[in-house]
C-alpha cells in the first residue's frame, strides 16, 4: 500500500473530526441537486450555478460547520464559500475535481470527466485541504475501466507531485441489458474488486460505496490496510445509511463522507425553508451519525 506522506497525514487529520474519524459533508452534487431542488426538467434548467452555490453555501454554514469537513465543487460552491467568510475555519475542505455526469462509449460504459482547470495546484490555490476524484469503475470488464482509469493515475499523480491530500472515490453502475437482480447480487464484488483497482493505482485514501455485507467490508479493510476508507451514502434514506454505517465502521471503515442521506429532503429554493431545515432536521441526523462512529472509534481505542 501507499503511505501518506507528512503533508498529506496532516491533511487528513483535518478531514478527521477530534475522535479521528472521517466526518465530511458531501455537497459537490451539481446535476442531482437540480433534480432535488426541482422535479420537472423544465424547472431544473432554470436553476443557475449561482443558486447552487446558495444551497451549498447553505450547507456549509448550518451542516458542515458542525463536521470536520465539506466536500465542495470548483465550479458553484469554491471560492465562493472561502470569499464570503461561510466556510468555518475549523471545517476542512475537499474540492471535486470530477465534471457533472458522464460521456457514454460505444459499449454503453460509463466515461467519467474532469472539470476543465482543476488540479491539485488550483485546489491549493482555492484554499484546499485537498481534492476529490470519482470515477466510475465496473471491475468485471476491464475494457470499461482503461479511460477511467487513466483520469484516475492521472490524478494522483497530479496530487503526488504537489504533496496534496488526494481522495479517490469510484461509484459501480448498472450496464445497458443487465437486470437489476443481477447488478445487485455482484455488488459488494465490484466494491471489492474496485478497491483492489484503486489501490493499485496508489491511492492513499478511499471514499467508497456501501459494500453490502459485513464480510465484505472486514475484506475491504484488509485489503486496504492502512489506506483509510470513508463510506458514502449514495443517497439511501438516513435510517438505512446509519445501518450501514454502524456495520461499516465495525469492520474497519474510518468514517464517512455523506451527503443526500443528510440533507436531500432539507434543501429548498427557499432559503428560509432550506436555512430552518438544515439547521433542525440536517443537524439532527449529523448527530446521530456522529454518535454512531464515536460509539465504534471508542471501542477500538
Amino acid at each position: 500500500m501507499t503511505k501518506m506522506t507528512t503533508a498529506e497525514l496532516r491533511g487528513y487529520q483535518q478531514i478527521c473530526g477530534q475522535d479521528g474519524a472521517i466526518m465530511a459533508i458531501a455537497c459537490d452534487q451539481r446535476g442531482g441537486m437540480r433534480t432535488l431542488l426541482a422535479a420537472d426538467p423544465a424547472e431544473q434548467a432554470k436553476i443557475t450555478n449561482d443558486m447552487l452555490g446558495d444551497t451549498k453555501s447553505d450547507i456549509t454554514r448550518y451542516l458542515a460547520s458542525q463536521a470536520s469537513c465539506v466536500l465542495l465543487d470548483p465550479l458553484c460552491a469554491v471560492p465562493r464559500v472561502v470569499d464570503e467568510g461561510v466556510l468555518n475555519r475549523d471545517t476542512a475542505l475537499l474540492i471535486g475535481l470530477d465534471a457533472s455526469g458522464f460521456d457514454v462509449s460505444p459499449a454503453g460504459y460509463r466515461l467519467s470527466r474532469l472539470a476543465p482547470g482543476i488540479g491539485a495546484r488550483r485546489v491549493r490555490e482555492l484554499g484546499g485541504t485537498g481534492g476529490k476524484i470519482m470515477v466510475y469503475l465496473r471491475a468485471d470488464r476491464p475494457e470499461a475501466n482503461e479511460h477511467n482509469v487513466a483520469i484516475l493515475r492521472q490524478c494522483i499523480a497530479d496530487f503526488a507531485q504537489e504533496d496534496l491530500l488526494l481522495v479517490v472515490e469510484f461509484l459501480t453502475y448498472q450496464l445497458q441489458g443487465e437486470s437489476l437482480e443481477d447488478y445487485t447480487a455482484k455488488i459488494p464484488w465490484l466494491v471489492e474488486e474496485g478497491t483492489r483497482i484503486s489501490l493499485e493505482c496508489g491511492a492513499k485514501v478511499l471514499k467508497l460505496p456501501y459494500s453490502g455485507t459485513p464480510e465484505a467490508c472486514a475484506r475491504i479493510s484488509s485489503m486496504a490496510g492502512e489506506v483509510p476508507w470513508a463510506v458514502l451514502s449514495a443517497g439511501v434514506n438516513h435510517a438505512t445509511f446509519l445501518g450501514q454505517v454502524e456495520i461499516a465502521m465495525r469492520n474497519g471503515a474510518s468514517g464517512v463522507i455523506a451527503g443526500r442521506s443528510l440533507w436531500k429532503d432539507c434543501i429548498s429554493l427557499d432559503r428560509d425553508i432550506q436555512r430552518e431545515r438544515l439547521k433542525t432536521i440536517a443537524v439532527s441526523r449529523l448527530r446521530e451519525l456522529q454518535a454512531v462512529i464515536g460509539n465504534y472509534r471508542q471501542k477500538a481505542a
